[in-house]
């Protein structure tokens, strides 16, 4: 009778430290600071987070402010995601060099930080889910310098210079040309914030400078989509190529606005962070980066469905 006893009670405590362990996983809050909320890339990246949530049983939320301009409303996010006591932490830094405080408070708290789509200047990130941004800008530049005869001027016009996707699309961009096209200059970089309306006005303002220009280079969703209404506006035909996906982009390509675009896998980015937190809090060895992939696109191959597959509305 003694021995069922105590064989019930070990039985019970079983169940309930299974549904214990059962219940923190459900539990599990890993919110996702994002650079934006408005483009439909960073839509797609949150489906790709909630659907690993889901999958993996955990807790996410996903948030950005309304421009990729507002770090300092980044940081104020991020400040208050730590204040929920996460049980880890996705982050795609606006500044790659200003969070740094509040993630070293993470680390502190010995909550880990998964860095997606930018990067962090820091090691306190246990991987970065990403593109890999300057290749995938080295391919832009060759298609370009293909279309406009691999001679001319050409321009660039990037969401930022502090993020590790602005910097590294930038990078990527004119070093390929340096290195592999010399015959193309680009006479012209700008940066418009992610923003389609300052891009326009950017793209125009570039236009007038130099008349003899070919081609422009729009290094992200708002970026593209600006520099194609600014060529419109200003009624001239030079070659663009963009950066991600999205409605407008795929409609400019298909119409011949723009010549095609890199697209990255913007949902596996967000599956990829969420997944990888959850190994980092079971302690499981990450790689320093998870490349996520890119492809090119443009009429031709727009269709394919290992293109249409990466491409979003």
């Amino acid at each position: 009778m003694f021995r069922r006893q105590v064989l019930t009670m070990a039985l019970g405590l079983g169940a309930a430290l299974a549904m214990s362990g059962a219940a923190f996983a459900e539990q599990a809050y890993i919110p996702l600071v994002s650079k934006g909320f408005q483009h439909q890339f960073w839509q797609a990246v949150k489906s790709g987070a909630e659907k690993a949530a889901k999958d993996l049983d955990v807790k996410v939320s996903f948030e950005g402010p309304e421009t990729e301009a507002m770090v300092d409303k980044q940081i104020d996010m991020l400040a208050a995601a730590l204040a929920k006591n996460p049980k880890a932490l996705g982050f795609a830094a606006l500044d790659s060099k200003a969070a740094i405080p509040l993630l070293k408070k993470a680390q502190a708290a010995k909550i880990p930080v998964v860095a997606f789509d930018s990067g962090v200047d820091s090691d306190i990130p246990v991987t970065t889910a990403t593109t890999d941004n300057k290749a995938a800008a080295a391919l832009a530049a060759d298609k370009m310098a293909g279309l406009i005869g691999d001679a001319g001027e050409v321009a660039v016009v990037c969401h930022d210079q502090t993020s590790r996707t602005g910097i590294d699309r930038r990078d990527g961009f004119v070093e390929r040309m340096k290195s592999a096209h010399p015959k193309v200059k680009v006479v012209s970089i700008q940066y418009g914030g992610g923003d389609h309306l300052k891009s326009t006005e950017i793209t125009k303002s570039i236009l007038q400078a130099y008349p003899n220009l070919k081609g422009i280079f729009g290094a992200n969703e708002g970026s593209a989509i600006g520099v194609v209404n600014g060529t419109r506006e200003m009624k001239r035909k030079v070659v663009i190529i963009g950066y991600d996906s999205g409605k407008q982009q795929k409609d400019a390509i298909r119409s011949g606005a723009m010549a095609g675009a890199i697209t990255q896998n913007p949902v596996g980015i967000g599956y990829k962070t969420v997944e990888a937190a959850v190994k980092a809090l079971k302690g499981e060895k990450l790689p320093k980066v998870i490349d996520t992939g890119f492809y090119w696109y443009d009429k031709s191959n727009i269709d394919e469905p290992k293109i249409a597959a990466v491409l979003y509305d």
